[in-house]
Order: structure tokens, then sequence, then C-alpha cells
């Protein structure tokens, strides 16, 4: 008689077998290279992760760039800027072709290097040796260049805040040739070389007779100007109601130091602001963002973290309403406790993986109060939710129950032991699963996913993957999507694959289908 083990029936479709095994040691399958690139693009930030460091993660971001087609990369990098509003990533990406495509180089360019932060960030990358050069060459000096001259006053005045390089470097990098006395002047200001004052722009000269004379009016420059003088509290007052929105949620522990909240009309103009829905979506803030700024507001007053959480109920607000039986799956296990932005020497963030995970899952119940909510690491764990609690509240419920290790197929195990019927299921994970490992075939979260789909054929599968990881628990398939990153672009392709399913365009291809 046939060997059993080797030979048992199986509910359902075939299974793949899996083809490579994950940082942890687990059965998993390998991602397609545009994939992982994407994957990588959308969520890596090129510091150490759990399973990885920043080295690797460079290497591996290297090697499959040269792997993707040019235009893709050049594609990619749009989306993690545009999309995903993120920073080195994009950069990288785009340094990378500077040698490989120039034509796939030039065009990305100006789509990425949308402000001062971004252009710095290329050069110094360029300028590392890590792709290849370590000069800018004739034509990224002259893109470099383009961009310093067709930038606004306000756009360079942003951009000389920063170092290594700073905007001063670039200019002596590339030598733009001023268009009239007034640029010719602010380039010799910014680069520290004798300027005349009568041609500089109007604020940059008030923000030099402000350091002669702090009793004159503070001209309406970005924080960082000045933070290094010796100001009032009449001017840190000035500065947090003048502050961008963005600024004033980085900095409100400074503000609080400096006894700004103490005016009680201030702290009505920075609540207010705080609350801004026309701010908050120009500032781009990632919910995570806002997560963070609310673990903060211990010595805060009350006004100010109950501001943070109406800002987090606008920030997702456009988090798509799931019909049908809708099961979110959230891992809580100890991989996700690591910093969602990854280990940075003195910047790490306080916002781990969990928290942006369970963040997700009280956005899709708040809007959908019918989903299920099921935290897991090696087992489902039993947690009751109420989507009537804010975002932040329920967040923060879900992620107290870190720890543990990964079992992805857990919440597919339990739906199936309850026979369940499953319309859609959001698996929120760094996907490192390895106490549900087995020695060949298939991953124990495809044998469960297949005994769902024979009971629930209509089911649809959403992964969305928190770490730049080059493996999954599932493969992308029909009824399948694989997504990535922590910007509200996300739950855009949960919302399309939930209405359209098979038919719905990938999230690789909807990257392929940016415009060069």
């Amino acid at each position: 008689m046939a060997n059993h083990s080797l030979f048992a029936s199986h509910r359902g479709a075939h299974v793949p077998t899996a083809d490579t095994r994950n940082e942890a040691g687990g059965l998993a399958y390998a991602r397609r290279p545009e994939a992982t690139l994407a994957l990588y693009a959308a969520t890596g930030c090129l510091n150490g992760t759990f399973y990885a460091d920043a080295e690797t993660q460079l290497d591996t971001m290297l090697a499959l760039c040269a792997k993707v087609d040019p235009r893709f990369v050049a594609k990619t990098a749009i989306y993690a800027r545009r999309t995903a509003f993120m920073k080195d990533m994009p950069a990288l990406l785009l340094a990378s072709l500077s040698l490989r495509d120039q034509e796939a180089f030039a065009a990305a360019f100006p789509k990425v290097i949308d402000n001062g932060r971004m252009l710095r960030n290329v050069v110094q990358i360029l300028r590392s040796g890590r792709v290849g050069r370590k000069s800018l060459g004739s034509l990224p000096k002259r893109l470099v260049r383009d961009w310093l001259q067709n930038a606004t006053t306000d756009q360079l005045i942003n951009a000389a805040i920063g170092n290594d390089p700073s905007l001063a470097d670039v200019i002596k990098m590339v030598h733009p040739k001023p268009a009239d006395a007034g640029r010719e002047a602010l380039y010799a200001w910014i680069i520290d070389k004798p300027y005349d004052a009568a041609k500089l722009p109007e604020k940059v000269r008030a923000y030099e007779a402000f350091k002669r004379d702090p009793q004159r009016a503070m001209p309406d420059l970005p924080f960082q100007y000045y933070t290094a003088l010796p100001l009032n509290a009449s001017h840190w007052k000035a500065l947090a109601t003048h502050a961008s929105w963005q600024t004033l949620r980085q900095n409100l522990n400074a503000f609080a130091r400096h006894g700004v909240f103490a005016d009680k009309y201030v702290l009505r103009k920075v609540v207010a602001k705080l609350r801004d829905a026309d701010a908050i979506r120009r500032a781009r803030a990632f919910p995570y963002q806002l997560l963070t700024a609310y673990q903060a507001t211990a010595a805060l007053p009350r006004e100010i973290a109950e501001a943070l959480q109406d800002a987090m109920e606008i920030a997702t607000c456009n988090v798509p309403t799931l019909e049908g039986d809708v099961v979110v799956a959230v891992d809580v296990s100890g991989s996700m406790a690591s910093p969602v932005t990854g280990f940075r020497k003195g910047a790490t963030s306080a916002t781990r993986c969990v928290d942006v995970a369970a963040l997700i899952a009280a956005c899709v119940q708040r809007n959908s109060p019918q989903a299920r909510v099921m935290p897991f690491d090696t087992a489902v764990r039993e947690v009751r939710t109420n989507p009537r609690d804010s975002v932040v509240t329920q967040a923060q419920r879900l992620a107290k129950l870190c720890g543990g290790g990964t079992s992805v197929s857990a919440p597919l195990a339990r739906l199936n032991a309850e026979r369940a019927n499953v319309d859609l299921l959001v698996l929120v994970s760094d996907n490192e699963s390895w106490r549900d490992t087995r020695a060949s075939g298939a991953s124990e979260t495809m044998r469960q996913w297949s005994q769902i789909k024979a009971r629930c054929p209509q089911a649809k599968l959403v992964c969305i993957d928190m770490q730049p990881v080059a493996t999954s628990q599932t493969l992308e398939r029909g009824d399948v999507l694989h997504v990535g990153g922590f910007s509200d672009a996300v739950f855009d392709v949960l919302a399309n694959f939930a209405a359209e399913g098979a038919g719905a365009r990938r999230w690789v291809e909807k990257i392929a289908s940016v415009e060069l």
C-alpha cells in the first residue's frame, strides 16, 4: 500500500509546492523580482530589521535593480515617492539607473526629486560609490543643476536645511548659473560667501535682521532656522502658531518644554491646526506617524492627545467599506515588535510593525463593523474589539498582545475548524512564519487557504506585508493579492481587489502603469 503520509488526500485544489525558505527557516514561496523590488521600495527604509541588517537590504535592492527592467525600476521609484511617500528607497532606485539607463534616469528624475531633501539624498547616494560611481557624472550633474536653477526661492531656502551633503555642498559641486542678481546673492548666502545683502530675497533679509535684533518680527521660515538661536517665550509661541502641520506634529514636546501650551490661546490655535483636515491631507501624513505622535503625548495637555486622535480619524477616512464576511488577521508575534522603519542609531521609531498592523485592522473594522479581527502568533489570540472605539484605542488594544512565535496559518486553521464563511481575508504580517512549517511540500498557510477556497469558492485573500522580505507564505494568483507599505495606497489596492477580484489590476501592474 502507498505511503499515506506521502500520498494523503487533501481537500481543495492542488496546492503549489513551496520553493524556498524564509529568514526564520520556514517553508515559503519566492516572490518574482518585480514584486520583491516593489515590496522593498514600499517598506524598506535601509535600516536594520528583525531579520536583516541595513547592509543586507542595500545589497538585495541593488541586486534586484540589476535583474529588473530599468523602466520598471524607474516606475517603482516614482511610485515609492509619489504614492508610498518614501524617501531613501526612491533615491536609491533612481541613483541605480544613472549608469544603467540614462534615458529612464532622466525621465524619472523630476518626478522623484520633488524637494531639496530628495535632491540631497540622491547626490549622497551617487557620491557614495555604492551604485557604481563616486562622482555625479555629466547627466546627473546637469539634472541637479536644472533643479537648482528652476527651484523657487522658498524651495531653495527649505533645501538649505540639513547636511551630508548640505545644499551648499551640492551648489559647489554643480555650479548653477544664477539667472539674476537676486539668485546670485541667494546662492552666495547659502554657500557662506560674500553677497550683496540688498539683493537677497526679502525673507532672507528679514531673517538676517532678526538674528541681529531679536526684537524684530520673525520672518516665515522653516522651524529649523530658529532652533539654534536664543529665543524667548514669545518667539516659541510664534513658531508654534506658524509652523507647518508636519513640523508641529514632530515638535510638540519641544514646544511643551518651552512653555508654549501654558498660553491657552496658543493651545487652541495648535489644537485647531492639528485637527485641520486640509492641512492633514497636504502634509501626506502616514497614519503610523500620527500614532507615534499620540504615543508621545504623556507629558502634553489632554487637548493635544484628543486632537491627534481626531487627526487619525481624518487621515484614515478613505479606508473603503468592505461588504460580506470580512476577516482581518493581525500578526502579533515577537518579530512584529521591531520598529516599522527599522533600527537606526539615534533615530529609531517608537512605532512597531505590530502597531501599524493593528492600525490597519482598526481602520478596516471602523468602516466595516461586521469585520472580524483575529490577532495571532502561534495560535489565534482572543481579544474583544469594539468598532465604535477610536482607531487609536483599538490599535493599542491589539498591539498589547505582541509576543511569541509565528504561525501565519493559525487564523486560517481556526476559520476552517469553525467552518466559517469567508468573503475576504486580510492578512497583515511580516511573513516570517516558522512554527507551522513542514519538511517539504506546500506552506501550511496555502494548505489552509485551499481548504477555505473549497468551502468558500468566492473567497479572496489580501496579504499586506510590513517588512521588506523576498518570500511569502502564499503564492500570488487570481484569488490571492500581495501588497506592501504603510501609506493609504494600501487601502486603494485592497478596495479594488475586494470589488473586482481576479480582474483587478495587481499591485505590480499598478506600478508598471506609472507614466515615465
